[in-house]
């Protein structure tokens, strides 16, 4: 069982990735506009990870502090798309463009991530654009707007790599739907 920050004391059942799955997943999901519980509103400062996702997986990832991820709990674990927005805390300087001080699209991974045999949950959120900095310390805001795919446990890093590029394919196609980008200007993020 676990408690609201996710640690867990036993491990989660995740089914094995397959390539019947891998090969015949559709390139947009949910409906036409989020349907409950979406939108799901997540904030906090961006902590060190475990430093996988750019050396590993070539997908950077930030990640929020676990008291910022209650929530999540009832959605379950998986992979969800949204819309995220780094800024600086109040009051401080700032080495992040413009551009990326945006309300950008995000995919995130919100579970115990098997292949790497996490023993807690974690958000760990990968925002597609190139921020020149790191930008650990800094204010993020995600607003998690549908459910992509159940959590799998991978038996090859190529293959989770694969699916990773097609997450973020999904995510991108799936929020060019008006009923989704309308939240880019959500009162939610800092315009």
């Amino acid at each position: 069982m676990g408690d609201a920050a996710g640690e867990i004391t036993s491990s989660p059942n995740v089914p094995d990735s397959n390539e019947s799955f891998r090969t015949s997943r559709p390139d947009i999901v949910g409906s036409d506009v989020p349907d409950a519980p979406f939108p799901i509103k997540l904030s906090g400062p961006v902590q060190h990870g475990f430093g996988r996702g750019s050396k590993d997986l070539g997908c950077p990832t930030a990640n929020l502090p676990d008291d910022s991820l209650p929530p999540m709990i009832d959605a379950g674990t998986g992979v969800y798309y949204g819309y995220a927005q780094v800024t600086p805390s109040d009051g401080s300087s700032s080495s992040l463009s413009d551009q990326d001080v945006c309300v950008l699209p995000m995919v995130m991974s919100f579970g115990w991530n098997p292949f790497y045999n996490n023993k807690r949950k974690t958000a760990e959120i990968h925002i597609m654009h190139e921020f020149k900095t790191d930008f650990y310390g800094y204010d993020m805001k995600a607003l998690v707007l549908g459910y992509i795919r159940q959590e799998l446990r991978y038996t090859s890093r190529e293959a989770l790599i694969e699916d990773i590029e097609f997450d973020k394919r999904v995510a991108l196609k799936s929020m060019a739907r008006p009923g989704y980008e309308k939240y880019t200007t959500d009162p939610f993020f800092t315009v």
